[in-house]
């Protein structure tokens, strides 16, 4: 009897009943370019940092967002720095605390081979833009850089209508149509990165609760810190589990998919680049986040004074080198396996 009240003790005790329950609602299904949360769960960095993770997804009929105001979800994913605005805009109490992609994976796609070989030529041909795109980044691209509402055509994820029209664009992500259009027609497609030619928005960003950010600083730090890891692992590691949950949420997604969209977040430097390089991936710096909201000023989305923009995010849980001493560890290791 005594024995077996020692052993129910000890299980009492054990890590694993410490662990503290949290919820992180992703802002689309599970693919690479969440990869980093993943990885956190598949590695047991989330659970080394105290959590045990629940990853809820999103998709095209589902809006987690008013769950994080509403505290039935503990962290969110949220795409850019429009939606933080916004909140400020609504007065609803959530932050930004750490942005995992230095650069927005948004595109668009041409076909070669019909005379677009620079970004201004893009401005007069016609363009398959989702509704979500016009009134974001196309309002953008129209005050900026003069690409006109009358060449919109309506885009509804179909390739059809840009693989049947070669002199047509498209909107996409560089991590997946790209693929998709070189799978179609055997040759890879021109693409044009909206954040190579200023559209500066920080992309796939945690966002937590004031209310947490205040009162539980340092559960949010041990969250954030733990994702960071996760990119890190996920981008030089080995990342076959975390890719084995990916595709076990998705069933849509495919090895050579995510293989691709790795791909191409080294090569465009979606994640390990500007501000990541010097401070770790998740930085930030208020300056970047200022001058994006006054782009939005300009192109007519926000006004003037409308907002502060500092109040959408804050730098106190990143910009402190966590996970640098992974990268060239990690990218060691994979060099010296390579070599044998």
């Amino acid at each position: 009897m005594q024995r077996t009240l020692c052993l129910i003790v000890l299980l009492a005790a054990s890590p694993a009943a410490a662990l503290e329950n949290v919820t992180l609602a992703l802002n689309w299904k599970a693919q690479p370019e969440l990869g980093g949360f993943y990885q956190a769960l598949a590695d047991g960095t989330y659970r080394d940092a105290g959590f045990d993770v629940k990853i809820r997804q999103g998709g095209p009929q589902i809006n987690n967002r008013p769950l994080l105001a509403a505290g039935r979800v503990d962290f969110l994913i949220g795409t850019n720095l429009l939606q933080a605005f916004d909140a400020v805009k609504q007065q609803t109490p959530t932050r930004v605390v750490a942005a995992m992609l230095q650069k927005d994976p948004q595109c668009l796609i041409a076909h070669r081979g019909q005379g677009y070989d620079q970004w201004s030529d893009l401005t007069k041909a016609p363009l398959l833009m989702a509704a979500t795109g016009r009134y974001s980044f196309f309002l953008w691209m129209e005050a900026a850089h003069g690409f006109q509402k009358r060449n919109l055509r309506p885009y509804n994820h179909s390739l059809a209508p840009f693989l049947a029209n070669k002199t047509w664009i498209q909107q996409g992500y560089a991590t997946a149509e790209p693929m998709r259009v070189e799978e179609a027609t055997g040759e890879a497609p021109l693409v044009f990165l909206l954040a190579d030619h200023g559209w500066d928005s920080y992309s796939t960003v945690i966002e937590a609760p004031q209310a947490a950010i205040d009162r539980q600083p340092e559960r949010v730090q041990r969250f954030v810190d733990a994702s960071i890891r996760g990119w890190y692992d996920y981008l030089y590691g080995d990342n076959r589990a975390a890719n084995e949950l990916i595709k076990r949420d998705n069933g849509a997604m495919t090895d050579a998919q995510i293989a691709f969209s790795l791909k191409q977040m080294k090569a465009q430097g979606l994640v390990d680049s500007g501000e990541a390089v010097e401070n770790g991936i998740g930085a930030m710096r208020l300056e970047r986040v200022r001058r994006f909201y006054q782009k939005m000023v300009d192109s007519g989305l926000l006004k003037a004074g409308e907002i502060d923009p500092d109040d959408a995010v804050t730098l106190q849980f990143v910009n402190q080198g966590v996970g640098l001493d992974l990268r060239p560890r990690v990218a060691g290791d994979q060099r010296a396996a390579g070599d044998k």
